[in-house]
């Protein structure tokens, strides 16, 4: 029985019942297996009445035969799912085969025909190779490996300095550009060879030691994880138009800070506490303005100054000199038969790339040593069949079976496929067709740069 509580409210007091209903008949045993919670709603007692019952709230019913019907489409729809997911992964399998058994066409020089190792080169100093892993940051170890060189040249110091700690204000740099330009700007893992004297004049260096760029205890570094957030991140902004400069900085920042760390303000070196900026120029003695940059393209006269037209001079840097290919080749030649290194932007998506014997060079069948010339240079770069994709140091200097041959340290991992880990040995037709471009002080080709106004 239901009892209701007067009130002067025209609210509700419920009645709580859970029951199952038997059948009569036997015909709807499964609705008997149904519990239902039921809630009574009633009107409040007048006086000298009776409630009224108005609604209730109870479990709702789903019928069997329906119930039947969406657990059968359940299972098929698993089944379905499952067998795509074999197909899926029969074709994940076979693309993952054929990338491991991927064949590249590679040529190769007999061994009277290339230098023997590093050791028969005339050598400009430079610290060991040092591995980049994976990471698409060629062009900072490239150019810190140069400046290691520059520095000992220059204050006689041997430091090993950090690649990170310019990778990581690279990064800011690209998707400072990338907002402003509300997307129209590259943001990858590639840059040129003067964007660390660039990161170095605005913010100073570091040691490697101030900075390793990494976290944890695995020293290797590994950048897909982290640019997969950074690429995340930066197309929200644009998918959204979130062009609010300040607060992407600070989430980008925060993934670049949990996996390369944050590069410090100051940091201890030989008993002194010392700013990057201080410890670049008082003990590096590293001017950034000392440091040019030289082409060869007939895309703009000759003489002039220009933009080195690839993507990864993402900020369109048109201080390039552009010189003739013969003044190109000479001016790189005598700086580094002086004394200076040189870090270089070069092609070595070639089949005269023989990692396994360290060689650089250009087959005949692709062009014949004595039509290597301006003219097939440019045809090869404007068809894209010459293209920027590495940064490397050259070190050294010999000449070996007639040709010139140039000693060239590399962290990229096919340098380590050989016999020499970290180098390859180029010859001088690899250099006049497929080296678009380097970066020298300019003490080392005074004679170039004084043709220019």
């Amino acid at each position: 029985m239901t009892r209701y509580l007067p009130t002067a409210f025209a609210l509700l007091v419920f009645f709580l019942a859970v029951s199952c209903c038997p059948s009569g008949d036997g015909k709807n045993d499964a609705e008997t297996k149904t519990v239902k919670t039921i809630i009574e709603i009633a009107t409040p007692a007048l006086e000298g009445g009776e409630g009224v019952m108005v609604a209730r709230y109870e479990t709702r019913y789903h019928d069997p035969m329906m119930e039947e019907i969406r657990e059968r489409d359940k299972k098929w729809k698993e089944s379905r799912d499952a067998e795509t997911g074999e197909i899926r992964k029969r074709q994940k399998d076979k693309k993952e085969k054929e990338r491991l058994e991927e064949q590249e066409l590679v040529s190769s020089l007999p061994a009277k025909e290339r230098p023997a190792s590093p050791e028969v080169f005339g050598q400009v100093f430079h610290l060991p190779p040092a591995p980049q892993y994976y990471t698409g940051t060629c062009w900072s170890y490239a150019s810190t490996s140069f400046l290691e060189s520059e520095v000992l040249r220059i204050s006689k110091k041997k430091v090993k300095l950090s690649e990170m700690a310019t990778v990581y204000f690279e990064y800011l740099a690209k998707a400072s550009r990338f907002i402003r330009e509300r997307g129209d700007s590259l943001l990858a893992q590639g840059s040129e060879s003067n964007a660390v004297i660039r990161v170095w004049k605005e913010h100073g260096a570091w040691t490697h030691e101030a900075f390793p760029g990494f976290v944890g205890e695995d020293p290797r570094h590994d950048h897909l994880r982290m640019f997969r957030e950074l690429e995340a991140v930066i197309q929200s902004v644009e998918e959204k138009s979130l062009w609010d400069e300040q607060a992407s900085l600070l989430m980008l920042r925060a993934i670049l800070d949990r996996h390369l760390g944050r590069p410090p303000s100051g940091f201890q070196f030989e008993g002194r506490t010392l700013t990057p900026r201080a410890f670049m120029t008082e003990i590096l003695k590293i001017n950034p303005g000392d440091y040019v940059d030289v082409m060869s393209t007939l895309s703009i006269p000759f003489y002039t100054k220009g933009e080195f037209k690839v993507p990864d001079n993402w900020w369109h840097d048109q201080g390039y000199h552009n010189v003739p290919l013969d003044e190109f080749y000479a001016g790189l030649k005598k700086a580094v038969q002086s004394g200076y290194s040189l870090s270089i932007a070069i092609d070595v998506s070639e089949p005269g790339k023989d990692s396994r014997n360290d060689v650089l060079f250009i087959p005949d069948y692709d062009i014949p040593q004595d039509r290597i010339d301006q003219i097939a240079r440019e045809y090869r770069i404007r068809h894209r069949v010459t293209t920027d994709d590495h940064g490397v140091h050259l070190v050294g200097y010999t000449e070996h079976a007639g040709h010139d041959w140039f000693l060239v340290k590399d962290s990229g991992r096919a340098s380590r496929r050989g016999k020499h880990k970290g180098y390859f040995f180029m010859r001088d037709d690899y250099v006049r067709l497929k080296l678009l471009a380097y970066t020298v002080h300019k003490d080392a080709i005074g004679e170039i740069l004084s043709r220019f106004e």
